[in-house]
């Protein structure tokens, strides 16, 4: 077995990333400029882009819309900067080392997520990802991003470093969030970088920041590729959080561009329970079976359906209809420990 070498590599440096794609599409608007180390680079002349954009660029105006929290800019930085890192492999570990083409990688995924910059940029297909809830769950992934006020203060730059207050920050909302909406942003941005043009990206999620990561994604990936927010049955019993019993999360699925394309499950080998003229299909019940939903405190829920036991199609299954029929038998849902079910 050949043994891998220890290499080390810078990931992309996303400044100069993003430069590069603003050349290809505005050459005119870079120019050649020292730097504070003496050295000769190509600059970007914002007046020159400004021309270009025409009324469409927009600087200090008075408003704008805009999604933003504390640690924003940061997040953004920290999403461009340069790490000199590598990934080590574990023979010890692998399986079928020299066969395999699979990777499992384990480390902070932020720092992985650049380092796969340096072979999969551009390259990736769909990426899958399921994001901590911040839900306050004491999960292994540290799953909740809570700040105190002083914390959100300090951060928003209105506690000055002896801790006097600068100004009365009231806003409360933002210390449930800031830190998550900072995580994610950073993330997606490495990870859009990773997709190629004709790539999706899932994203799992729940009601706690649903809203939030739309509006990151509609940021980061344009909210002309949003596709769709799917919904996930998890829990058919459903959630009692309050009141309200849940039964689902979402998945939230972007394109990179409009060259993305979701092809169709090919369901041709599939196996059915049944078959007719309009193809397969299997049987699922229509009741409820929660006890607690019964013919007596909800006796509008509860109605017969009526089948026709002499006139069955090639699957055995009977006509059925919604009304009394000559010949039909009226069916009730089934019981369930002796409660009439709805």
């Amino acid at each position: 077995m050949e043994q891998p070498k220890h290499i080390d590599m810078q990931t992309p440096n996303g400044a100069e990333l993003n430069l590069e794609a603003l050349y290809k599409i505005a050459p005119s608007c870079f120019t050649e400029a020292k730097g504070d180390d003496g050295e000769v680079r190509h600059v970007v002349d914002f007046n020159k882009l400004r021309l270009l954009l025409g009324d469409n660029a927009v600087e200090d105006a008075p408003e704008v819309y805009d999604f933003t929290w504390v640690g924003k800019r940061a997040a953004l930085q920290e999403a461009a900067t340069p790490i000199r890192k590598t990934l080590r492999p574990c023979l010890e570990e692998s399986v079928d080392w020299d066969k395999t083409q699979n990777l499992y990688i384990e480390g902070d995924n932020l720092e992985v997520l650049k380092l796969l910059q340096n072979s999969y940029m551009g390259k990736v297909k769909m990426i899958y990802i399921d994001p901590p809830y911040n839900t306050g769950n004491d999960f292994v992934y540290h799953d909740d991003f809570h700040r105190t006020q002083e914390e959100e203060d300090e951060a928003a730059g209105v506690i000055n470093e002896v801790g006097e207050r600068m100004i009365k920050n009231t806003e409360s909302n933002g210390k449930f969030h800031s830190d998550w909406c900072s995580m994610i942003y950073s993330r997606l941005m490495i990870a859009r970088s990773l997709l190629s043009e004709d790539g999706f990206i899932f994203i799992s999620i729940d009601d706690n920041e649903n809203e939030n990561l739309r509006k990151i994604c509609d940021e980061v990936f344009g909210s002309q590729n949003f596709k769709s927010q799917s919904i996930i049955i998890n829990n058919r019993g459903g959630r009692d959080y309050g009141g309200i019993a849940l039964q689902h999360d979402y998945i939230l699925i972007y394109s990179k561009s409009d060259l993305s394309i979701l092809n169709l499950i090919n369901e041709k080998d599939k196996e059915f329970q049944y078959y007719d003229e309009k193809g397969g299909f299997n049987l699922m019940e229509l009741r409820n079976r929660n006890v607690k939903f019964n013919d007596q405190n909800r006796p509008n829920l509860c109605y017969p359906f009526y089948v026709n036991p002499q006139k069955k199609d090639k699957n055995g299954l009977m006509e059925i209809a919604l009304e009394p029929m000559p010949g039909f038998v009226e069916v009730y849902p089934a019981k369930s420990n002796g409660i009439q079910t709805v």
